[in-house]
């Protein structure tokens, strides 16, 4: 059956990249990035069934479990755009062979001095042969590296001036995990996709490991009352882990608006935050969101912007005012 699904979609991603997508590429002289090209086509497909999976999973669970009553549905249809333009977008794919060029030339030149680039295959001879094990590894590293991105988001002024966006949905849903900043949507797709070529990914693995860490925080973020129990918990981020690490006050701005700090910070696997002394645990479901996002007396009452453009537009001025010293909106 999964054979039968593998060959039907390499039947429809021939047939949209020799009847669009070739003929759009050559009609703006861009016959040098028709490899690229195919591979983004690929991109989109594979956007397409999460897309699809996502709405015959778990939107049907939101409706029968919910942690609570969507207050807000234009804040979640604005996060489906955001999960759309990610899904369906190029970015990941752009970025990861625009890496791999320069990459591969800087190898080439610790090759000249006899220096031998790290490669997982160099640690550990033969794990390429074999493909489950080397997928989970990719996958523990590539979630190693997450986890301190995330921490550094939650850490770092300026960073947390862009990734506020993330976390001011008051009302969390299946879509909200794509719901970035498009500058914060390019610094970390930068940095995973120079720890994947480092460690010897290839592309086609690059897309299932970016396809299964995505399909997994989906759920994280879903508004769905979902547990993995308590030994379950140890090992993978759940619904109600990860929506402990969004909850007002806890942890980012847990001193004040504008304080920096966080807990569960993993993106699949909780090791991270045990290891590290991140991890909390509550049998809770808590409320989402920035306190300064709140309404008064809580907060300030500002909306984090109301749509798409407006939010990019003052995750901007977030950056600016954290860059320059001055306070936060």
């Amino acid at each position: 059956m999964i054979q039968t699904f593998i060959d039907y979609f390499a039947q429809v991603q021939d047939i949209l990249f020799e009847a669009v997508v070739q003929p759009l590429m050559l009609a703006l002289d861009l016959g040098a990035y028709l490899e690229e090209a195919f591979t983004g086509t690929e991109w989109f497909l594979v956007g397409v069934c999460e897309l699809t999976l996502l709405f015959i999973l778990l939107r049907p669970l939101e409706a029968l479990i919910p942690v609570h009553r969507i207050e807000g549905s234009r804040a979640r249809w604005n996060d489906f755009t955001y999960t759309v333009l990610n899904r369906l977008g190029i970015l990941t794919v752009v970025v990861f062979f625009l890496l791999d060029p320069l990459v591969n030339m800087v190898m080439e030149e610790l090759h000249l001095y006899s220096v031998q680039p790290f490669n997982l295959d160099n640690l550990w001879p033969g794990v390429s042969d074999r493909p489950l094990v080397t997928f989970l590894l990719y996958l523990v590293v590539l979630d190693f590296f997450d986890y301190w991105y995330h921490r550094a988001q939650h850490n770092v002024r300026w960073m947390w001036a862009l990734h506020s966006l993330h976390h001011s949905q008051r009302d969390m849903n299946l879509w909200s995990d794509d719901r970035n900043h498009i500058l914060d949507v390019f610094l970390h797709d930068v940095l995973m996709g120079l720890v994947a070529l480092a460690i010897g990914v290839a592309p086609a693995q690059y897309v299932l490991l970016v396809v299964a860490s995505r399909m997994l925080q989906s759920l994280q973020h879903a508004n769905v009352r979902v547990h993995f129990g308590r030994w379950g918990e140890y090992l993978l981020v759940s619904p109600r882990f990860h929506r402990l690490h969004h909850a007002i006050g806890v942890g980012h701005e847990s001193r004040g608006p504008g304080s920096l700090g966080g807990c569960n910070y993993a993106v699949l696997f909780t090791g991270w935050d045990l290891l590290f002394r991140s991890a909390r645990f509550g049998k809770n479901f808590a409320l989402t969101g920035v306190r300064d996002q709140l309404p008064p007396p809580q907060g300030k009452g500002r909306d984090y912007g109301a749509g798409f453009l407006s939010q990019q537009w003052l995750g901007l001025l977030r950056l600016l005012r954290a860059l320059t010293g001055r306070a936060a909106l």
